[in-house]
């Protein structure tokens, strides 16, 4: 191959390299430091901007006796901050969490911790399913608000939730600051395993034209 074509060659390789490190260096890192995403209170109750594809959602669960606590943001290292909705039933012990996915369309979890400083989540949304001590994790899809509630409760059955004191704005952000820092990191790396994977590879790439360029 002649110089032009080795050249090419090289340049193209950095050029999907880039790509992909584009793509993917941020889950490479939400993979291997979880802990640093930083939670942080947005709005209270009334100052709540709500987007409007999750108002139905809202109304829904208002009905179930959810009552508004606030937003907050959630900010991955290289990330744009994303905004979600909380609410909380302290009669059941559950928050609800709404929020736009990347494709824009409305997401609901729910989350319980636990006494033991475990949690139990659910979602209406494809959610990795682990059941380890402390932690269960798992969705049904395209559930409403009052089906994925009954699924949650009967989740925690002989799970000891946190006290209800705990159901408010702030015990909701703690709750998350402590998902990241503890036994939500299993889901997190489960998650963003395949962007370290594609991190490795660019990064092979880079490597193999610099290494190629000297061994030349």
């Amino acid at each position: 191959m002649n110089v032009l074509g080795q050249l090419g060659v090289a340049v193209a390789g950095l050029v999907l390299a880039g790509v992909l490190l584009f793509l993917n260096f941020w889950r490479a890192l939400l993979y291997l430091f979880p802990h640093t995403v930083r939670v942080e209170p947005e709005a209270p109750a009334d100052q709540m901007d709500l987007p409007e594809s999750l108002g139905p959602l809202a109304g829904q669960l208002q009905a179930l006796g959810f009552t508004p606590l606030g937003s907050h943001e959630e900010k991955p290292l290289l990330q744009k901050a994303t905004r979600s909705y909380d609410w909380a039933h302290p009669g059941e012990r559950v928050f609800a969490t709404l929020h736009e996915g990347s494709d824009l369309l409305p997401r609901l979890y729910l989350l319980t911790p636990l006494a033991s400083g475990g949690f139990v989540v659910t979602a209406s949304y494809r959610r990795p399913a682990l059941d380890v001590p402390g932690y269960r994790s798992g969705s049904l899809e395209d559930a409403a608000p009052e089906r994925l509630l009954r699924a949650h409760v009967r989740r925690l059955e002989g799970l000891e939730p946190a006290g209800p004191e705990g159901f408010t704005w702030e015990g909701r952000v703690q709750a998350a600051r402590a998902w990241y820092q503890g036994l939500g990191r299993k889901e997190i790396r489960r998650q963003n395993l395949q962007g370290l994977l594609w991190t490795a590879i660019a990064l092979a790439i880079v490597a193999s034209a610099f290494l190629g360029r000297r061994a030349g």
